[in-house]
């Protein structure tokens, strides 16, 4: 199968040898980097990145390529073949990342691929949005759902008050799943983004529909029955997860946001 895993990415970085890897450039940098696409090119929204970060990537792979899977990661998190590797050195990672012979034998049973549920224990995904974010993001999406899509809201309503998710923006899956999914959420999140005004928003909740995106991944996914396994995610970079901790008890118990 012809696959296409796109790693977005902003700076110019080194990227997976596999042929099924496709970097693309995402941003305003006039530089264009060597051996990257730009989701400036063809049908894009390359001009919403700030607002809808990776998934103009995701938007450009969808409209301009042809392949029979296709997919979305990260420069700095990737899928890997099976294995955590919490804290393994960056080496170790990269020679872990996900394959093409690991990723033809998980499609040859399954449609998706998604990154491991993040678990939040004391949080639904709806107050952990509440807790970080402008609440009204997601008002916003119950609204449009409930108006265009009906048949989706009590799935919504059931995926907000679990107390884990697939987050990231992160999946590969087969090109029908992968268009059926891509042109349900951007009706989505064209609708929310007519009803909303961000206009005075702080640059990071700009990104409000990078956001709203990560949890209605789940609600398509669960209301369309979608056969899916899931594989780890290598964060390429440190991660600090105490200060990570601190500041998800913040923002539960004090209110603390990203305004």
């Amino acid at each position: 199968m012809k696959s296409d895993i796109y790693v977005v990415s902003h700076k110019n970085v080194t990227v997976p040898k596999g042929r099924i890897y496709q970097p693309i450039q995402v941003g305003l940098n006039k530089e264009n980097f060597i051996d990257f696409k730009r989701d400036n090119t063809g049908e894009n929204i390359a001009n919403k990145n700030a607002n809808y970060c990776e998934l103009t990537a995701q938007y450009w792979g969808w409209k301009n390529r042809k392949a029979e899977v296709k997919g979305l990661v990260h420069y700095r998190r990737f899928f890997s073949n099976g294995r955590k590797h919490l804290f393994a050195s960056e080496n170790k990672k990269r020679a872990d990342i996900l394959d093409e012979i690991h990723l033809e034998k998980l499609l040859k049973q399954y449609d998706l691929i998604l990154p491991t549920k993040r678990n939040y224990y004391i949080e639904t995904s709806w107050s952990h949005y509440e807790h970080a974010h402008h609440i009204e993001g997601l008002e916003v999406t119950r609204k449009v759902i409930s108006e265009f899509y009906p048949e989706y809201l009590e799935t919504f309503d059931k995926v907000m008050k679990r107390k884990s998710a697939h987050m990231f923006n992160m999946l590969i899956a087969k090109d029908k799943v992968f268009s059926a999914y891509n042109t349900w959420l951007f009706d989505v999140l064209q609708k929310v983004e007519e009803r909303i005004d961000i206009s005075n928003y702080s640059a990071v909740e700009a990104r409000i529909f990078g956001y709203i995106s990560e949890l209605l991944m789940d609600v398509w996914v669960d209301q369309n029955k979608v056969n899916y396994t899931e594989l780890p995610v290598m964060f390429m970079e440190k991660q600090n997860w105490f200060v990570k901790g601190g500041t998800f008890l913040k923002r539960k118990f004090l209110g603390v946001e990203n305004k």
